[in-house]
């Protein structure tokens, strides 16, 4: 996986914490994905329901706990400011807290995305499979 528009001059650091969620959750939806086509080759819907448990918010929350010890100053920074992020929308399937850390979750993959750390992307999906 890489970056696809590296031509592009983003600055991950300049955009919003909801902008950065929003590129985030469909780098980690990738993730998700592939991993699970490579594990087996299964129906399309078993697959979209087992894509579904480990992309909604309360997994994601889960996940953010395994990798805050992980995560170097400036991608707990990161995480933080997309979990405090007001979005004005309300969660439907997750408790407030699940959505804002999820939200965060998916801030912290944007900015990784975006700074082409894909290499470190990697490395924080293998302690969430573990």
């Amino acid at each position: 996986m890489e970056r696809l528009f590296k031509e592009k001059d983003i600055k991950p650091n300049e955009l919003s914490p909801l902008t950065l969620a929003f590129i985030g959750d469909t780098v980690f939806d990738l993730l998700v994905r592939e991993t699970l086509i490579c594990e087996a080759n299964r129906p399309a819907n078993d697959l979209h329901n087992l894509a579904v448990q480990k992309v909604k918010a309360s997994a994601q929350a889960g996940f953010v706990e395994k990798l805050l010890p992980h995560l170097t100053e400036k991608e707990t920074s990161v995480y933080k400011r997309g979990r405090n992020a007001k979005s004005g929308h309300l969660p439907k399937n997750a408790s407030q807290s699940d959505y804002h850390m999820a939200t965060g979750f998916e801030a912290l993959i944007g900015y990784l995305y975006l700074s082409d750390e894909i290499d470190r992307i990697k490395e924080l999906f293998y302690i969430i499979e573990a």
